[in-house]
């Protein structure tokens, strides 16, 4: 099978690295807009199937027929391009998968559903870790329920040592992160779909041995297409983001100051947001690749087999020395390389938009993420 992964950063060369040497993989292409480092990214995977292009996927026709090419692309770049990458797949009949984590743009996306499907192709959109695994995971727990009463999806990429003054290090997008904090966030509430302030509802959390004492907040963009799915269905539904104790005061007071604004400022004579400034500071403080570790639980609460019970599924993953990759490139970038070779292995059939917690088969899922080392703890207690 051919891949196309667009985006030769740490999520592309990550799902490059696994799709290269899975079963069934004959070719997998890096393509990025910068040529070196699609190249350079090409060589790190020491694989005699991977391949380098240079391509800017603004270019629609360029990239409509590169991917014509591949049986199946994933989208590994910011999520500005996700529509047009869907609509570049359409028009080549190529699947297509991305990371996701844009409502907006995933409302797009699904509104070319009719198109994919007459194009008898399949988008996957969300696919990275949340959205994705943890949609994945929540989804398949809470078909084993009669009733829901509540889903509480805890998830975050730390670092194993923070680092003052924000205690946090970026290892995917700057840009992304800035969204989820500064963007609505989708919830269920009393069984109705709302949206709640970012930055909010912080809690204590700990996942010992080592990180005992953890805050989390709420957060937007990760819960996909979950709030809709399970609306009139579960009484109370959230993500909220995990990070050392400390970070959400000090980045809320960073944005209380103007610093996620949009609004054009003029600075001497030149002319720019408080947005964008931003978003350079963080690129050149905080963009690091120090070892890490991904922490996520989720906890559905309801009746199971006609008594009220407690679902508890907790992944904790760190950093892998022997191949070099982050917590969080592997926990984001390996649930697209899966989704990809499952859809391409036709075990997932369905035609048109549909995100993985509609259209994933849960076993295989599991199964294939446990092949890499990553296990999911579960647990399931009765309560009052």
């Amino acid at each position: 099978m051919k891949y196309l992964v667009l985006g030769a950063g740490m999520m592309g060369s990550a799902a490059a690295f696994d799709l290269a040497r899975s079963k069934g993989t004959t070719l997998v292409t890096l393509a990025d807009i910068d040529g070196e480092r699609a190249h350079s990214s090409a060589r790190a995977l020491r694989s005699a199937i991977a391949r380098p292009v240079a391509l800017d996927v603004n270019s629609f026709d360029d990239t409509v027929r590169l991917m014509a090419q591949y049986d199946c692309a994933l989208g590994a770049i910011s999520f500005h391009h996700n529509v047009l990458l869907t609509k570049a797949a359409i028009e080549s009949e190529t699947h297509f998968l991305d990371l996701g984590g844009n409502d907006d743009v995933l409302n797009e996306q699904l509104r070319l559903n009719d198109d994919a499907t007459r194009a008898g192709v399949t988008i996957v959109p969300n696919c990275g870790l949340a959205p994705g695994l943890v949609n994945i995971i929540a989804a398949a727990r809470a078909r084993e329920f009669e009733e829901i009463e509540s889903i509480h999806i805890r998830v975050g990429c730390v670092p194993q040592f923070p680092r003052p003054p924000l205690n946090h290090q970026i290892l995917s997008s700057v840009e992304g992160l800035l969204h989820a904090y500064t963007s609505p966030c989708a919830a269920l509430r009393n069984g109705t779909l709302t949206h709640l302030a970012p930055l909010t509802q912080t809690e204590t959390l700990s996942f010992p041995p080592t990180f005992t004492s953890m805050e989390a907040f709420l957060t937007s963009g990760g819960l996909s297409l979950l709030p809709q799915l399970l609306e009139g269905k579960a009484r109370d539904l959230d993500l909220k983001s995990i990070r050392h104790i400390g970070h959400c005061e000090r980045i809320r007071a960073l944005l209380e100051l103007g610093f996620g604004s949009s609004e054009p400022i003029s600075v001497g004579s030149n002319i720019l947001t408080s947005r964008e400034f931003f978003l350079e500071l963080l690129k050149r403080r905080m963009v690091e690749t120090g070892k890490d570790a991904v922490l996520c639980k989720i906890e559905v609460k309801g009746v199971q087999q006609a008594r009220k019970q407690l679902s508890e599924s907790k992944i904790i993953d760190f950093f892998s020395e022997n191949d070099n990759i982050t917590g969080t490139m592997r926990m984001s970038a390996y649930p697209i390389s899966i989704v990809a070779q499952l859809l391409v292995g036709n075990r997932i059939a369905t035609c048109g938009v549909v995100p993985p917690e509609i259209c994933v088969p849960y076993e295989d899922f599991l199964g294939a993420l446990a092949e890499r080392g990553i296990r999911i703890d579960g647990s399931s207690v009765r309560v009052p």
